[in-house]
C-alpha cells in the first residue's frame, strides 16, 4: 500500500484541519488526541511522509524517539500519572487506523483501564485544558 497524502494527519500537518497543539518543531508534532484512551493522551506525529514503522526512514525513527521520550516524561508529571504507556499500530491488523506513522503516549492509572482506542470524541474544553498542561509540563 501506498502513503495516502490526504489522511487526516497530513491534513493536520498542513494546517488544513485544527488540532489541540502541545508542541512543534521541524521534525513532529505532538498535539491531543481527540478520542483519549486516557486523560492526557496525546500524539508525537513525524512530518516525514511514511505509513508507518514499516516503511519509515530509520533517520526518521531516530530523531523522532526522544521527542516520544521528552512526551512520556512530560506527560506522567502534568497528570500524576503512575506510568505511561506508548503504542504504535502497523496496518489495519495491526490496529492502525491513520496511515501515517505516528505514535500514542498514554498517561495511567493504576486500576483505571485504557478506554476503546477511537471510540468517544472528547470535549474540546478537556483537550484544550490537557494540551496546556502537557506544554506546560515539557516547558520544565
Amino acid at each position: 500500500m501506498s502513503y495516502d497524502p490526504n489522511n487526516i494527519f497530513a491534513k493536520i500537518l498542513r494546517g488544513e484541519i485544527p488540532c489541540h497543539k502541545v508542541h512543534e518543531d521541524a521534525d513532529a508534532l505532538v498535539f491531543m488526541d481527540v478520542m483519549p484512551q486516557s486523560p492526557g493522551h496525546a500524539l508525537v506525529v513525524p512530518k516525514v511522509a511514511s505509513r508507518n514503522l514499516l516503511d519509515a526512514d530509520p533517520a526518521v525513527i531516530a530523531k523522532v524517539m526522544p521527542l516520544v521520550q521528552k512526551v512520556a516524561v512530560a506527560a506522567k508529571t502534568a497528570f500524576n500519572a503512575d506510568g505511561v504507556s506508548i503504542a504504535q499500530f502497523n496496518e489495519e491488523a495491526g490496529g492502525q487506523t491513520v496511515f501515517h506513522l505516528h505514535f500514542h503516549v498514554m498517561p495511567r492509572f493504576e486500576g483505571q483501564p485504557l478506554k476503546m482506542h477511537g471510540r468517544n470524541m472528547e470535549d474540546a474544553a478537556v483537550l484544550a485544558a490537557n494540551a496546556e498542561k502537557l506544554k506546560a509540563a515539557l516547558a520544565q
